[in-house]
């Protein structure tokens, strides 16, 4: 799958250089970042750890610019777009549907972007992982 992400061809000896340039901890997710310049190739991998220190997932991207946002869900009331007190005329929710009132509003706020993918002087997809 790398040949296919990096662009070599199957009959080129591969050798990538994973050199980490930096590394980011967010609780058990640990976000690794570097770039092989001589193939204009930036990476990411995100790990997760267990409490013994063990990894038990890994996520590798190849040449993707690389979000990271963490969810939190707020108990202030929601901006009034959302609110189910609007002043339109539309009917109230019936007694046995959900209310848009029991919806708990989740906020993303962006805690690190990878900054890699840009130095490769091309452009990237971009991905956002939630924490």
């Amino acid at each position: 799958m790398m040949r296919l992400l990096t662009g070599a061809s199957s009959d080129q000896t591969f050798l990538f250089d994973v050199d980490p340039l930096s590394v980011t901890t967010f609780g058990s997710t640990v976000i690794v970042e570097g770039c092989d310049h001589k193939r204009s190739i930036s990476w990411v991998h995100a790990w997760t750890v267990s409490t013994d220190g063990i990894i038990t997932q890994v996520r590798e991207y190849f040449n993707t610019s690389l979000t990271v946002t963490r969810l939190v869900s707020s108990s202030r009331t929601p901006p009034s777009n959302y609110s189910s007190s609007s002043s339109s005329s539309s009917p109230s929710p019936s007694s046995g549907s959900s209310s848009t009132a029991e919806i708990t509003p989740v906020h993303c706020f962006s805690v690190w972007e990878s900054s890699f993918s840009n130095r490769v002087g091309k452009s990237v997809p971009g991905l956002v992982l939630a924490i």
